[in-house]
């Protein structure tokens, strides 16, 4: 549709004034949220994490589709397999969906030659927790982008969008929309089920997929930084590339072991990069509780650097006496849906002014403006709402509350009832380090639970931050056989790789771990083996057996030789067994690790018609075996041929 010469003018404003826009928001990425002048641009800061889109979808809420890991964000959009006009991108709190949407906005703006960006005409990203009641896309459009812009209209928007040959629409935060899960007919649900602008590309974030759309669009997912992210990060937005300072900082953060548990989470990483590098003093912490702790008084101590003189104790006090902030976190978690957001005047009336200015000046608290209800036409009003600046920081405060509640509490099943533990892992976590007779009265109430009982245990860890108190409940879980299955919730994944983690360390036995769909693949370093779901099973030097089960999942001989390494690793390793596997008929000789060879370890495969071999360590050859696992030619090998034909003809004959 050609536009007049008024209307082009106009379209020229709306580029114009959504560039600066975006670069307003993509030039004021804070890493730290107590240092406020320390800014940076999304490009020279953004790393990228691990991708994997959805090939086949998942039809049902318990049942895997098709994974692939990408080798970048960019092949969400270009690999032909994902091609559609529809996708979601799903990730974790604080995996990086936020920012992804401003290195694709950076990209646009700056016309990045190998984006796929660079051929869009118009980009619109919107952060969906600040539409409030607004319905209509262009009313949105205009409230948040185009505020500045007077000469242009709603329905000049409108008009302008429909006469261009390609849009791009990124909606952010759909968890954090208040019209989510509704059956309200607003653009944003017509937009994602193509009802309305069905040519446009449009791109949803998202931290869970909504059960409407899981037929509707294209999947991707986002899984957080590997090894090779984090080093990357490092090197280019806390030391600039100082090799002897990047080994130093890595240097300090393995020190920390329990730093591993929360540097998945970008980012946790990226905060404790960065305050790892500005303090030489960072101490050794024995669970996640000690480290929110530290890091919390780092916010303060900064502030009372920048502002107040450090011997006044009055800082001091507002560190501890947070009791309403606390009431206040736990209420909006405590519920159905989660609220996360809060109109500013009632918290700031509820906390007080003193205190308020305290958690916005430290970064605690971050201010953000919403439609308000009461808009009428294009007479926009806007609402001020204050959110946590991160979830973790809402369940770090909420979990002080949830400790002198449960301390008082003679039944917990009433008051837990909206506390998800495996949606809200860290807040009963917090819980129980921050105090000991809670703590207990949550582990009891945990192990009561289906998959609770692993949690319990690093809630006891938790609680105490000595190993030695849960040895004994890892002897027990380690002397039988591990499942970790890839419809199990993320918390009982993460439970259980790191409890398999500590019993390497402690070195107890580990009798059989058995990854069942989670079609684990070897990391570039041969040190992690990476779980579909993103979490990594690093070298488990006392686990005895492995066993990989995947229903007619392909392995090529470099994918195969990369498993045999990392298992190679396994010192302790007897047994690797790969169950319906469709596996190369035979292996380089070369890809066997000679520890194998000189370990005996058995390699298994039962194939996908059920026939069960055993990889010849001199040959590579697969060759069938016995009943009890040998080989031809080893001591003990008994022919079963012909038993198998007796019996096939005494069958025969009975018939």
């Amino acid at each position: 549709m050609e536009l007049n010469p008024d209307l082009q003018e106009k379209k020229i404003f709306l580029i114009e004034c959504l560039k600066r826009t975006y670069k307003g928001q993509y030039d004021a990425i804070q890493p730290l949220p107590y240092i406020k002048d320390r800014l940076y641009c999304v490009d020279k800061v953004f790393v990228e994490g691990g991708v994997e889109v959805c090939l086949a979808p998942e039809l049902t809420p318990g049942t895997r589709g098709s994974w692939e890991r990408l080798e970048s964000y960019k092949s969400i959009y270009t690999d032909f397999r994902f091609k559609s006009k529809r996708r979601i991108i799903q990730g974790e709190p604080g995996y990086g969906k936020s920012t992804l949407t401003l290195q694709l906005a950076y990209d646009w703006c700056n016309d990045v030659s190998d984006s796929p960006m660079n051929n869009v005409e118009i980009l619109i990203l919107l952060r969906l927790r600040q539409l409030g009641s607004v319905k209509s896309l262009y009313r949105a459009i205009k409230s948040f982008l185009l505020f500045h812009e007077p000469r242009v209209s709603k329905h000049d928007i409108e008009k302008i969008i429909h006469s261009c040959s390609s849009v791009h629409i990124i909606l952010d935060g759909y968890d954090e929309y208040p019209g989510r899960d509704s059956n309200d007919n607003d653009d944003v649900h017509r937009i994602i089920k193509m009802e309305l602008f069905a040519d446009f590309d449009v791109s949803l974030t998202t931290r869970y997929l909504p059960e409407c759309l899981r037929k509707e669009t294209k999947g991707a997912k986002l899984t957080g930084f590997d090894d090779k992210a984090r080093d990357e990060y490092i090197r280019k937005a806390v030391v600039f590339n100082n090799d002897e300072a990047v080994a130093e900082i890595k240097q300090r953060l393995n020190e920390n072991s329990i730093l591993a548990d929360l540097c998945q989470v970008p980012l946790i990483f990226v905060m404790s990069a960065h305050m790892v590098h500005d303090q030489r003093d960072l101490m050794k912490f024995k669970s996640v509780t000690q480290f929110f702790k530290h890091m919390i008084r780092c916010f303060y101590d900064h502030l009372k650097r920048k502002y107040y003189d450090n011997k006044s104790n009055k800082f001091y006090r507002h560190e501890t006496g947070h009791h309403e902030l606390e009431k206040i976190a736990f209420e909006g978690l405590n519920k159905t849906n989660q609220q996360l957001s809060w109109i500013k005047t009632r918290f700031h009336q509820r906390v007080g002014q003193e205190l308020y200015d305290q958690y916005i000046s430290i970064g605690i608290l971050v201010e953000e403006d919403e439609v308000s209800d009461d808009s009428t036409g294009d007479n926009v009003l806007f609402t001020t709402m204050v959110r946590f600046y991160h979830k973790l920081f809402c369940e770090w405060y909420a979990a002080h509350h949830l400790a002198t509640l449960v301390k008082n509490a003679h039944d917990l099943s009433d008051m837990l009832r909206f506390l998800d533990p495996f949606d809200l892992q860290y807040l009963f976590r917090f819980a129980c380090g921050l105090d000991p007779d809670a703590g207990k009265k949550l582990i009891n109430h945990l192990k009561g639970l289906p998959g609770g009982d692993k949690f319990a245990i690093l809630c006891i860890l938790e609680q105490t931050g000595d190993v030695n108190d849960i040895i004994d409940s890892v002897k027990e879980l380690c002397s039988r056989d591990v499942d970790i299955t890839e419809s199990d919730s993320a918390l009982l994944k993460l439970s259980t790789t790191q409890l398999l983690e500590i019993a390497s360390k402690y070195h107890i036995p580990i009798s059989c771990v058995w990854l069942i769909d989670c079609s684990p693949r070897v990391d570039e370093s041969g040190l992690n083996l990476i779980l579909q779901s993103g979490l990594s099973l690093s070298i488990l030097s006392s686990l005895q057996k492995l066993g990989i089960f995947n229903i007619s999942r392909r392995l090529t001989n470099e994918e195969l030789a990369a498993i045999l390494s990392y298992s190679s690793q396994c010192t302790s390793l007897k047994e690797l067994e790969f169950d319906y596997y469709v596996l190369p008929d035979a292996i380089p000789v070369g890809s066997i690790p000679s520890s194998f060879k000189s370990r005996n370890v058995k390699v298994w495969n039962t194939t996908v018609h059920g026939e069960d071999r055993r990889l010849n360590l001199q040959t590579g050859q697969w060759q069938a075996c016995d009943n009890y696992g040998n080989l031809p030619g080893e001591e003990g090998f008994h022919d079963t041929s012909y038993q198998y034909s007796l019996a096939n003809f005494n069958q025969a004959m009975s018939n």
